[in-house]
């Protein structure tokens, strides 16, 4: 099916993770998972002025090797980093037209929206910007990239009705997820009538090796599925949804997905129910009760990023991944302008107000703990 006029295959190729050697992106294997994808009948590719290197990577391995109509190249606008002007974040925009070559961008977002950065798009009249540039050919379709709560993509989508998509973060594994809630922003999407593209389809890799018992459901239904492709097909199967964001990082991993995505079929009624079980079974597992609500951040008197820090610790507790684990602390912690769990006095104010009775100062020990650090 057709969206926003664009005849687009279920599956894009996200350009986040490309693959390095010698810690540069090696453009010679960029080069040949560029031409499986486009061989294979796909041709959504998705960069951004953030991704160090992306840009200019797609411009040597795709644009400057094919003709402009055989893809769609989609790139974002950052204004929250770095951006002190309206011509800041506008600079990004001519950035990104240098750095890829494309002359166009087919689908241009404003990345990342929710919490304390939608400001900055509305403070530099951004919205207005890049509606100029489709009216001047720069841009085919205008959209924003979303990590937040369905009330604000309520907020935004009725704001501003001129956004023709939104990108949102949608897994199995977080589809209930109360600090992710997966299912209440594409439903709220939906609801507003907007088409959906979806990123982090595996979790950032996570669920590519997700718990063994949680393996275990899908190697017992099909022995011979990769544990990517169900999740990657669980996205992929939901109504309205123009392509599905996965950021391969090797030949294998393009090869892989390629294999089972060229010929996309839904889920059927049994493979849904071996994913309803395989839900069931991660929701087993023990990890903090936080719903993020954030009550504890109001009262806490040295402003510590206690559900952050939650967040992160829950995805070691499922995972076992330190790594993941660490940069999502860095991400929800430190790049939202919050202390670490280490400042915390242990005043117990945060307990007080915590609708789940969760042990708080316990807990925040822990984090310290499995991250490392001493108190």
């Amino acid at each position: 099916m057709a969206y926003l006029g664009e005849e687009i295959k279920k599956l894009g190729f996200g350009l986040m993770r490309l693959p390095k050697k010698d810690d540069v992106i090696d453009i010679e294997q960029v080069k040949q998972m560029v031409d499986i994808f486009l061989s294979k009948g796909f041709t959504y590719f998705d960069t951004a002025w953030a991704y160090p290197g992306s840009e200019d990577a797609i411009r040597q391995a795709l644009v400057e090797r094919y003709p402009r109509e055989k893809f769609q190249l989609a790139t974002k606008n950052a204004a929250w980093i770095n951006c002190k002007t309206r011509e800041d974040a506008i600079a990004q925009f001519e950035t990104s037209l240098k750095q890829t070559g494309a002359g166009y961008f087919d689908f241009y977002l404003l990345h990342n929206l929710g919490e304390h950065r939608t400001k900055f798009f509305e403070d530099f009249d951004l919205w207005n910007f890049v509606q100029e540039q489709k009216a001047a050919g720069k841009i085919k379709h205008i959209g924003f990239s979303f990590h937040s709560t369905p009330e604000e993509l309520d907020e935004i989508l009725t704001k501003h009705p001129e956004a023709e998509f939104v990108q949102l973060q949608i897994n199995y594994a977080d589809w209930e997820n109360p600090a992710i809630q997966s299912r209440g922003v594409y439903e709220m999407a939906r609801k507003h009538g907007k088409p959906v593209i979806i990123m982090e389809p595996v979790k950032g890799g996570l669920l590519a090796n997700p718990p063994e018992q949680v393996a275990d459901v899908f190697k017992k239904a099909n022995p011979n599925a990769s544990l990517a492709s169900w999740a990657i097909r669980f996205s992929a199967s939901l109504d309205g949804v123009i392509t599905v964001l996965s950021g391969m990082s090797n030949l294998e991993q393009m090869e892989n997905n390629t294999s089972y995505m060229e010929n996309f079929q839904p889920l059927n009624d049994s493979e849904k129910s071996t994913i309803a079980e395989a839900q069931k079974v991660m929701a087993t597992i023990p990890i903090i009760p936080c719903t993020t609500c954030n009550y504890c951040a109001k009262v806490c008197p040295q402003n510590i990023g206690i559900s952050g820090s939650f967040t992160a610790i829950n995805i070691y507790k499922i995972y076992k991944d330190l790594g993941k684990a660490t940069r999502s602390e860095n991400w929800l912690v430190k790049m939202h302008y919050k202390n670490p769990a280490k400042d915390c006095i242990k005043c117990g104010k945060c307990e007080e107000v915590c609708p789940q009775h969760i042990q708080i100062r316990k807990e925040l020990v822990n984090v310290n703990k499995i991250l490392g650090r001493v108190e």
